[in-house]
């Protein structure tokens, strides 16, 4: 499930924010009950996926390059447990020709519970540094946080 919103109370208010809900099972807990933190690693690649596929190319790029994720990160904030919802905001940073931070936000229960981030290089299949083609980073600049 997603949405395209304009997010004008997000983070420095992008034109475009992404939102995906996600669940929580007892097979994303450990014994205490605690969603464990590499699901959300997980999740930040679920989202990551939706939201090329659903707002910027359908195609993935596959014919062109691919997509490294040169760094990534995640900050727990709060802990979440089985059968809670999880909504995920996605926005984009520091767009630069041939890379872009993605900035991940999830919440439980309306209050933020982690925050992660991605930096993900464009490369053609040589496995070469390459410039994303132009309608894509324009489509990627619609979702940047203002800074």
């Amino acid at each position: 499930m997603y949405m395209h919103v304009p997010a004008p109370d997000a983070p420095a208010a992008a034109e475009m924010t992404f939102h995906h809900k996600l669940s929580i099972f007892l097979k994303d807990s450990n014994a205490y009950g605690n969603t464990y933190f590499a699901r959300y690693f997980e999740w930040q690649g679920v989202c990551r996926e939706k939201w090329f596929y659903e707002c910027i190319s359908r195609d993935m790029l596959q014919a062109e390059g691919v997509f490294i994720t040169k760094h990534a990160q995640n900050d727990y904030l709060q802990e979440t447990f089985p059968f809670q919802e999880v909504s995920c905001e996605v926005n984009t940073y520091d767009v630069r020709k041939c890379s872009f931070w993605l900035e991940f936000r999830f919440y439980a229960d309306g209050h933020p519970v982690s925050v992660g981030r991605q930096q993900i290089v464009f490369a053609n299949h040589a496995k070469q540094i390459a410039p994303l083609p132009e309608l894509v980073l324009k489509r990627i600049k619609r979702y940047a946080l203002k800074k």
